[in-house]
């Protein structure tokens, strides 16, 4: 209930007192920019719910803006630190649909490997991480699907 009123205040107060000052300035970050980078600071303080609420909130006002694959990834990090894995899954796939060329999408990969080994399936969870390292194999999100390969391997 704080959460969603939070950020109504947030939405209300964009809306009511536009930074016109701002605006002529190419310095400073557009209205999406600075509502992302509050988002941000949420999720970097561990407030998954309302940094949840808030990249919903982005998608939901910024649909069309270049960060909303990487919001639409976080919505899905927030959703694996809450233990949502379910939800989770759907929103690390969902990445794709807002840009297919994100920068996003190999750390999607990898978090949908991560997420299916949460939910106790291996098999699907080391086809992501087969698939990670074959389409991403100088990422650093390579190194990872090794490594969690590798733990998958001694669990069995």
């Amino acid at each position: 209930m704080i959460v969603r009123l939070v950020w109504r205040f947030l939405v209300l107060s964009m809306l009511w007192f536009p930074a016109t000052s701002l605006a002529a300035s190419p310095t400073l970050p557009d209205a999406s920019g600075q509502l992302y980078d509050r988002v941000m600071e949420e999720y970097k303080h561990g407030d998954y719910e309302a940094a949840l609420a808030g990249f919903r909130l982005f998608i939901a006002l910024h649909r069309q803006s270049p960060l909303a694959a990487n919001a639409q990834y976080w919505i899905g990090d927030c959703q694996y630190r809450l233990g949502r894995y379910n939800e989770a899954l759907a929103s690390f796939y969902n990445v794709r649909t807002y840009n297919p060329a994100s920068p996003k999408l190999a750390a999607s990969a990898f978090k949908i490997g991560q997420t299916y080994s949460m939910l106790g399936d291996s098999h699907r969870a080391r086809l992501m991480f087969d698939r990670v390292l074959d389409q991403y194999p100088n990422g650093p999100e390579a190194e990872l699907a090794r490594k969690a390969m590798q733990v998958l391997i001694a669990k069995e």
